[in-house]
């Protein structure tokens, strides 16, 4: 009978091979495992505490653990609060610092390492770290997986605002889910709240971000889109509520208007990586010919419909990005020092 290997009733440190510490909370044993949640943090304590705390509070049958991923090497506030939580307050899991900066590098490592710690997990879920889960948050994501059979798997992420937010704000498309019923979807945009089972990245790799995305944001667009094109099956659950603190530089007019342009360039930088070739080019090249005077269509309708003319705004913000990509302008909000 093969014996389960522990992790001695004390906080672990050990290195990684990139030499950045790792921390592992007492007792854990990982071959009992059955899912993951992963959690990229940089640069915000307070919030990650708070996401902890939710994931802790979690009501469910299902063995799992977190997986912190600290993406601010200098500062590791991040690491700091996920070692208090492993070792203290109860959840079980590891955390570690990525030293190679970036959205898409931290996610990355933290799928890798996940599936490598916990080698019976089938679940890899992702919350992030401004986020707050449900109660029931991980039984109904685990249960659609297994219920449907789906490959992937998302639930909606709604807003938190301040008090003092501008009202004009409070149903800007930036800030709401692409889905508001539960059922099978063609695919999800967004790995604020998922989860993806083991055969996902055994089919599209353990690192399946692509770090042309790293400091633009998207990465997650693109794998989600190479999901779809793989065949891979997308279900939503309206169930599996995650909230996300909307901090006050998010909740200004500028702020949404630059949100709409970066989605426009990263919408460009996804048709652009699947349209390979001379054809694939021009197609692309049309499409941007075509959405401005469709966008402008779009505002007008939208002003007519709501009466907001910051809602309005957005199909010419995201047209207007689109446009500053093709002259090579893009925002890079998950560069350190940039306001994300």
């Amino acid at each position: 009978m093969n014996q389960v290997e522990t992790v001695p009733m004390e906080l672990s440190r050990s290195e990684t091979s990139a030499g950045a510490e790792l921390f592992q909370s007492p007792g854990l044993i990982a071959e009992t495992v059955l899912a993951v949640v992963v959690v990229p943090t940089f640069r915000r304590p307070a919030m990650l505490a708070e996401t902890l705390a939710s994931l802790a509070a979690q009501r469910t049958a299902v063995p799992f653990a977190v997986v912190v991923v600290e993406n601010d090497a200098a500062g590791r506030a991040g690491l700091a609060v996920a070692r208090k939580w492993l070792a203290e307050c109860g959840l079980q899991g590891l955390a570690f610092v990525e030293t190679a900066q970036g959205n898409v590098h931290a996610i990355n490592a933290g799928f890798a390492r996940a599936m490598a710690a916990f080698p019976r997990a089938d679940h890899i879920l992702m919350i992030d770290d401004d986020e707050v889960a449900s109660p029931g948050w991980l039984d109904a994501m685990v249960a659609a997986a297994e219920g449907q059979d789906a490959d992937v798997v998302g639930g909606p992420v709604v807003p938190r605002f301040r008090e003092d937010a501008p009202r004009l704000l409070a149903r800007h498309p930036v800030f709401w889910p692409s889905h508001n019923r539960s059922g099978p979807v063609p695919m999800i945009y967004g790995t604020g709240n998922c989860l993806m089972r083991r055969r996902v990245f055994d089919r599209l790799g353990h690192r399946p971000l692509d770090p042309r995305f790293n400091f633009l944001g998207g990465g997650d667009m693109d794998f989600f889109t190479r999901c779809r094109r793989a065949g891979l099956r997308a279900f939503w659950v309206q169930e599996a509520l995650i909230t996300e603190t909307v901090p006050a530089d998010r909740a200004r007019i500028a702020w949404v208007l630059r949100r709409g342009m970066r989605i426009g360039s990263i919408n460009r930088a996804v048709d652009l990586k699947h349209a390979p070739g001379l054809s694939g080019r021009l197609r692309i090249i049309a499409k941007d010919m075509a959405i401005v005077p469709l966008a402008v269509l779009r505002s007008v309708g939208t002003l007519i419909r709501t009466g907001n003319p910051v809602v309005a705004a957005h199909p010419l913000a995201v047209s207007a990005g689109r446009i500053a990509a093709w002259a090579g302008v893009e925002q890079q909000p998950y560069r350190a020092g940039n306001a994300s």
